[in-house]
């Protein structure tokens, strides 16, 4: 059975299953998760405690949690060592550089969202100023980091994490002029394929984001 990837082309952690499966040349189907195919979102429902995508499924097998699903195509789908370092002390900082893009980048970056997808009117200042002041210091924590991780087209589980979340949190704290390793690596993520492609098929949904939706991307 061919895998099936369910989520949405607009969703940062559909893009970040989405660049492993692209990147690879992975054979799936995509299941686009909406109010359009309610067969879809019955499987997501049914995978996890909160429905929540992406979910990917193999045979009978439904996995949810975007970094779950990437440590699962690389065991079953890519070559050994590819995604993720085949050496376990390797593996045990990449998995912790995964960590600071979904919980210092793409959680910060939401709650700001939140805010103005709740009440855009009028969103609570202070709770954005606080999740933009954890956004400018995990900037600067990454601007120093790149220092030992120069760009490189191979994609690995840091670029599958660290691409949807530096895509989408420019546009709520734009990167400033500050850290020009890390807006450099961002235009460089970009550029890659999988990662482009992910872009160009989610950019009829920027209207729906409620930040604006820059075109300079």
């Amino acid at each position: 059975m061919t895998l099936a990837l369910y989520g949405h082309p607009f969703s940062s952690y559909t893009w970040k299953a989405l660049i492993p499966l692209y990147a690879y040349d992975v054979a799936f189907e995509f299941r686009i998760v909406d109010a359009d195919h309610p067969e879809n979102v019955s499987v997501v429902q049914s995978a996890g405690p909160l429905g929540k995508f992406p979910v990917l499924q193999d045979g009978e097998n439904l996995l949810f949690e975007a970094t779950t699903i990437i440590d699962y195509i690389a065991r079953h789908h890519t070559g050994e060592g590819t995604l993720i370092p085949d050496d376990p002390d390797a593996a045990i900082g990449m998995r912790m550089l995964d960590r600071v893009f979904d919980n210092y980048v793409m959680n910060s970056m939401q709650i700001v969202v939140d805010e103005y997808l709740c009440n855009a009117e009028s969103p609570d200042m202070a709770r954005c100023g606080e999740a933009r002041a954890r956004l400018e210091k995990t900037y600067a924590w990454l601007e120093d980091w790149l220092r030992f991780y120069p760009p490189m087209d191979h994609v690995t589980l840091i670029e599958c994490a660290a691409s949807p979340s530096l895509f989408y949190a420019d546009w709520v704290h734009p990167i400033s002029d500050k850290f020009p390793r890390l807006r450099s690596w961002r235009a460089h993520l970009l550029q890659l394929r999988p990662v482009a492609r992910c872009v160009e098929d989610a950019r009829p949904y920027r209207p729906f984001f409620p930040l604006g939706a820059p075109d300079r991307d």
